[in-house]
């Protein structure tokens, strides 16, 4: 085979034009002979025992050539790539097939390649960088919320008020006519939740056992067609009003929910890991705001093929994470309101920061002439090993040392942009000065102001409200529910976002 022409087309993509002789074609075209003459028919001769000439000449000297060329094309292209030094991207596609009267055969290939990187300015760049700080207001919505966590649920005789949990049965009359949906027993509404329509929990405050109520309804002009605007009437029976019962704030609290023996010292450490937090997140967003500026510096053209590459890569880790935990891929993505198709081009955004945060670094590497000594690969395979719990040497079986000493290239080409860049300062709150301290200790704690109410149908509720719920079912089942979906929509879980190491190179 002999390579005729290389020649660069638009958005990083090439031609390549390769000849192949007369008797490698020809052989492949025997090869298909043999291998398809079993499934083809011929009068006068048994099935499968009909000469290749017999068969071409009923129908067409051009019966083999497509499986023939499929066959041949991607050794074709394969030794020009070797032969040309080409770095390509994808599959390529046969874009012209010339067949000689001798049957020398000439195919033409395009393919996308691996695009020059013009590099900008990648050192020395500044971005703002929050400067983080934790007031007592902070380590008190933390305290608060393990509270919330760990409070008894009582059943009470008064009338219920925001806050507390109402059990209720009820049903929904749309024009005198129970509707669809609109029915439940037993359930129990956090009042002040926003969990049900607009109007719907307010009045089921100041109910009590025992206490039946019609609750008029207007539902929202963007709710489900059947019921959009439509003036409802809900009868609801109170079976129980449950309070929550939050354990003091003491040293014997800290004691249940720490390891520490006081609170003074168990609010500490929720000092140092909210700090912790705070900077460690400080920094990420700094590295990613300047590597953003560092792949905007640069010039290059990149080809869609690159981008479904990078795509296909993270359709693969999706479907590894969400089956490692025992689900179907497509039954969460239905679950989620999305097909894959949807998915797919919804996640193109990152897989195209992900190639050019790749390429941004593969042009670092070359332009610092990057090494990798034997003894960083060795300490890497260690690392991994110790993170994975698998002993190194089987670890060399599934990374290859060619792909571990790219990724040590491309940390440190990161290292090379981040070491050298400066961080401008911006508080993302007021500092809390002794003063400002003493005065948020003297201040009494205040209770967030109740939501207004903004959802009957049930709407997903917030995260304190779910957390306030939890916490009730932790102490007594709840009673079975009958409530179907114009009065209760579930709350459709979020995933828990893989985040590739690959975003970042």
């Amino acid at each position: 085979m002999k390579v005729t022409g290389v020649n660069p087309k638009e958005k990083s993509t090439m031609e390549i034009i390769v000849e192949v002789p007369a008797a490698v074609f020809e052989a492949a075209l025997e090869k298909t002979y043999r291998k398809n003459r079993g499934g083809i028919m011929v009068p006068g001769f048994r099935k499968g025992k009909a000469p290749r000439k017999i068969i071409e000449r009923m129908y067409g000297t051009s019966v083999f050539y497509e499986d023939a060329i499929n066959d041949i094309a991607p050794d074709a292209f394969e030794h020009a790539v070797e032969a040309e030094g080409i770095k390509t991207v994808g599959r390529p596609s046969v874009d012209d097939v010339d067949i000689k009267d001798d049957k020398a055969l000439t195919l033409t290939f395009v393919t996308a390649i691996y695009p020059t990187v013009v590099l900008g300015e990648y050192k020395g760049l500044s971005a703002e960088k929050t400067a983080q700080s934790v007031l007592k207001k902070d380590i008190d919505a933390e305290l608060e919320t393990l509270q919330k966590r760990n409070a008894r649920i009582q059943a009470v005789a008064r009338k219920a008020k925001n806050g507390d949990t109402a059990v209720i049965d009820f049903e929904g009359f749309l024009n005198g006519v129970p509707f669809e949906g609109g029915a439940g027993a037993g359930y129990e509404l956090l009042l002040g939740s926003d969990s049900f329509v607009p109007g719907f929990e307010a009045q089921v405050v100041g109910m009590k056992a025992g206490d039946e109520r019609e609750i008029n309804i207007t539902f929202p002009e963007d709710y489900a067609a059947e019921l959009a605007g439509k003036d409802v009437i809900f009868k609801v029976t109170c079976v129980e009003v449950k309070e929550q019962i939050l354990p003091e704030l003491d040293d014997e609290f800290a004691k249940d929910v720490s390891e520490f023996d006081t609170l003074e010292e168990y609010k500490k450490d929720i000092k140092a890991r909210l700090t912790k937090e705070r900077t460690e997140k400080a920094d990420e967003e700094f590295q990613e705001a300047i590597m953003k500026q560092a792949v905007e510096n640069m010039t290059v053209e990149i080809p869609a093929a690159m981008v479904d590459q990078a795509l296909d890569g993270m359709m693969r880790d999706f479907y590894y994470s969400i089956s490692s935990q025992g689900m179907d891929p497509e039954q969460y993505l239905q679950m989620m309101g999305m097909d894959m198709n949807g998915f797919r081009e919804g996640s193109r955004a990152t897989a195209l920061a992900r190639v050019q945060t790749g390429l941004l670094l593969d042009a670092v590497v070359e332009a610092e002439a990057i090494a990798v000594e034997e003894a960083e690969i060795e300490a890497e395979y260690a690392r991994l090993a110790e993170q994975y719990g698998q002993e190194a040497e089987a670890l060399k079986k599934s990374v290859s040392a060619e792909d571990l000493t790219g990724d040590i290239k491309r940390k440190k080409a990161g290292d090379v942009i981040h070491s050298t860049a400066t961080a401008e300062k911006k508080a993302a709150k007021k500092e809390a000065t002794p003063a400002d301290e003493a005065k948020d200790e003297a201040a009494p704690a205040k209770k967030p102001a109740a939501k207004k109410t903004t959802t009957a149908a049930k709407k997903p509720a917030t995260a304190k409200a779910d957390e306030e719920k939890d916490s009730a079912a932790e102490k007594k089942p709840a009673a079975k529910k009958t409530t179907t979906t114009a009065a209760k929509k579930p709350a459709a879980k979020k995933p828990a976002a893989k985040k590739a190491a690959a975003d970042k190179e």
